[in-house]
């Protein structure tokens, strides 16, 4: 009876979702095939796989924009993602698309991220210049597909297709129909990680992803933006007055000292944050709505066809969005205080790779192949997975360990 109620449960779900959305029964399914569960989509299946994987518990302390010691009121990585993924959720469910793959692709979006946040990432991709550079987006796939090792029938988490898909296309085709790499990849080239998994599964990598997949990505937009100001208010970085010039930003706050005048600081700044999301989500919905009128898709795979994203923010929010984004860049990235830690974070990033490349026996033992070191570049893409997966404190313990000194709070 309950594996009927279950079944039931599921077609009911399926005929609520929009023609254009991506239903799991129609799935290219996974590298290693499984058989279905009963009481889960095989979406609903991969996001839990994201929960339960250990890249994703080590998120917790991984930086956003502050490290660890700064507060216990941050964001972190994982903050961030599961405020991305209820945005997401909330938008996917007003477009009728499947919300538990674009939930599944907002928790694993930041998956490959390093200690330190893009302070780390920096660093790393210079390290790793001789042997192929670093990315986060590849790190991702090569965490889903390889690195994690938890199950008895094959490494990574055997993901959907459509989620192997959205994790690594959700900012938008990756090359042109020749193959040319495009957007940030137009001058360094497509990852080898990327390149190597598209031989052996195709993940056309020329199309646009799901609509879901681009719901994680504007939602990712959405969190990033009005939290970092949400942190930067609360760490003084810049007072909430500050916030008056800066388009939708400013008409927020005053929406809030209009409406409540003798509001306390910490309310009016979490009301600010509030009506930015808010305002954001709606200008989201509105052009995906007209979007979705005007381009008459009746698949997902025309979604992915269509030559451009289906689902964005409109024009004038766009642009309002460049000044925030600006405004926190001055204001907060390059504040002094936040440069200063990120510099010193940087120190621990190469003095921790130096160290693993000149001597082998100081990686633990279950991170050290059947392999020479002198197989340089391969063992420096070893270095690097595993400097890649630390948090900010095991990174600092370790360099403390290694080098029995603490530069990043000295």
């Amino acid at each position: 009876m309950l594996c009927f109620r279950a079944k039931m449960s599921m077609v009911s779900f399926m005929t609520s979702l929009a023609p254009y959305a991506a239903h799991f029964s129609q799935s290219r399914g996974r590298v290693v095939a499984e058989p279905d569960a009963p009481s889960r989509s095989v979406f609903a299946r991969d996001r839990d796989r994201i929960i339960h994987s250990s890249a994703f518990r080590r998120l917790k302390h991984k930086t956003q924009v502050f490290v660890f010691h700064e507060g216990d009121h941050y964001r972190t990585r994982l903050t961030h993602s599961i405020e991305v993924a209820q945005v997401a959720r909330s938008i996917a469910r007003a477009l009728r698309l499947d919300e538990d793959l674009t939930e599944a692709l907002a928790l694993a979006h930041d998956l490959g991220h390093t200690p330190f946040g893009h302070a780390g990432e920096r660093e790393l991709d210079k390290l790793m210049k001789p042997y192929g550079g670093f990315d986060h987006n590849a790190q991702s796939l090569r965490i889903v597909t390889k690195l994690e090792r938890r199950y008895a029938a094959f490494d990574g988490l055997n993901l959907t297709w459509e989620t192997l898909e959205g994790l690594v296309k959700h900012n938008g085709p990756l090359v042109d129909t020749e193959g040319h790499a495009l957007g940030h990849y137009a001058e360094t080239g497509l990852p080898a990680a990327i390149i190597e998994y598209a031989e052996v599964h195709d993940l056309k990598l020329s199309s646009y992803a799901s609509a879901e997949a681009q719901v994680a990505a504007v939602s990712d937009d959405i969190a990033y933006n009005a939290h970092d100001v949400d942190d930067g208010l609360r760490a003084k970085l810049f007072n909430v007055i500050d916030l008056g010039d800066i388009p939708l930003a400013g008409q927020a706050l005053g929406e809030v000292l209009t409406a409540y005048p003798d509001l306390d600081t910490n309310r009016v700044i979490h009301e600010t944050v509030r009506r930015l999301i808010s305002a954001m989500v709606a200008d989201v919905l509105a052009e995906g709505h007209k979007s979705i009128s005007k381009s008459h898709v009746k698949t997902s795979d025309a979604v992915r066809e269509l030559g451009k994203p289906l689902i964005q923010f409109g024009a004038q929010m766009r642009e309002n969005n460049k000044v925030l984004q600006s405004f926190l860049s001055f204001k907060m990235y390059r504040h002094a205080r936040v440069l200063e830690i990120m510099e010193r974070a940087q120190r621990v990033i190469r003095d921790l790779f130096d160290a693993y490349m000149n001597d082998e026996k100081l990686l633990p033992s279950d991170w050290r192949e059947d392999h020479p070191i002198s197989d340089q570049s391969r063992y420096a893409r070893q270095v690097c997975d595993f400097i890649a997966g630390m948090t900010d404190r095991y990174a600092l313990d370790q360099h403390k360990r290694l080098f029995d000194l603490d530069p990043l709070f000295r």
